[in-house]
Formats: structure tokens, sequence, C-alpha cells
């Protein structure tokens, strides 16, 4: 049996961190995984940003609740989950991501949780498990799955190439450029006729 596990952020939806960016002003706040392999290093950087400025969560949400997902996400998840099973596998947060998922029509998603003070302050986050996107597809592995995965960013490389099958999607030229051996695409339709020809 065949499972896909596609990253969220840059791959179905655009980043959540960039967008709030954008909106707060606050051009430190764009750095992602593309940028930085450590997530723990990204993330302590992110909630000292916040800390500085005041923000907290509904800040965050109030922008993410002006996001949609990228043109074509949804009709390409729609239609690979008629054909197979599909999971979602993010290093956000339930607290980000719930709207999103509205909007993609519910599929699957295993991500993190934030912690959040009775303020809104974000404090700090909590890791659903070590290495979460590796150590999800090693477990449905051992469940019999064989995997397919896609994504854009540094902390998706080890999913993609722990898989099946595994492809570059939406992502950086340094990336592509380190990791030739991996099939890179652009648009959604390349993407579902690569994953097609490994079902």
């Amino acid at each position: 049996m065949n499972i896909v596990c596609l990253d969220m952020e840059g791959v179905l939806v655009p980043e959540i961190w960039i967008a709030f960016a954008q909106a707060s002003g606050i051009p430190e706040l764009r750095r992602t995984t593309r940028d930085e392999p450590d997530y723990d290093k990204l993330m302590a950087y992110r909630l000292a940003i916040l800390k500085e400025h005041g923000l907290g969560l509904k800040e965050i949400q109030d922008v993410i609740a002006t996001i949609d997902p990228l043109p074509g996400a949804k009709e390409f998840l729609d239609q690979l989950r008629q054909e197979t099973q599909v999971i979602i596998l993010s290093d956000t947060f339930e607290q980000f991501a719930k709207p999103l998922m509205a909007k993609l029509n519910w599929p699957t998603l295993f991500c993190n949780t934030l912690e959040v003070a009775p303020d809104g302050e974000i404090t700090g986050y909590q890791m659903r498990c070590e290495k979460s996107k590796l150590t999800t597809v090693r477990a449905l592995q051992s469940c019999g799955f064989d995997t397919i995965a896609a994504g854009d960013s540094f902390n998706d490389l080890a999913m993609i190439q722990a898989s099946k099958a595994g492809f570059l999607f939406k992502s950086t030229p340094a990336i592509r450029e380190a990791h030739p051996e991996l099939p890179a695409f652009e648009e959604f339709g390349d993407l579902l006729a690569a994953i097609r020809a490994v079902l």
C-alpha cells in the first residue's frame, strides 16, 4: 500500500511566517526552514522577535485568516486523495493550521503545538516527536506502507530521501542544486503525474 506524505507550507499554502513578516513589517520573521536547517534555532529566533515586539498568537492568527491555499493546491489534493492515502506532515502548529486545513477540505495533518500564555504570548512549543517527518515516514513504513514524499525545504529532505519515491516541489535553487538526484517540480500537474507514475 502507498501513502503520500506532503509538506504543507510552501507546497500547499504560502509560508505563514513570511505572510506574517509582511503584515507586521518585521522582515526578520521571513526566515523559514528554507533558510535555517536547525528548527529549534529558528523557533527560538522567531519567539524572541515576537516577544521584543509584543506580538502573540492572536496577531498571527489574524494574518493566517487572510491566507488562501496556493492556486491549484486544493484541486491537486482533492484529486490525489481520490487515488491514494495522503498525510500532511508539517512543522507548523495546530493553532496555525486549522483555518488552512478547512480551506483544503480537512486533509489529515500531523503537526506540532504551541505553548501559549493566558495573555496570548507564545512562550514555547512542543514537537510531536523528534525528527517528526522522518520518524513518521519510518513508522508508516513499519506498518507496511510504501511512502512517497514531497516538500520544499531542508526539513523535508530526510522524509523525501527515505521514501520509495521523493520529490522537491517549489523548492529553492540552492536546495535543488544541492540535490540534483531529486526530481523537482513547480506545477501541481507535474507533481501529480510524477506521483501517479510511482503509485
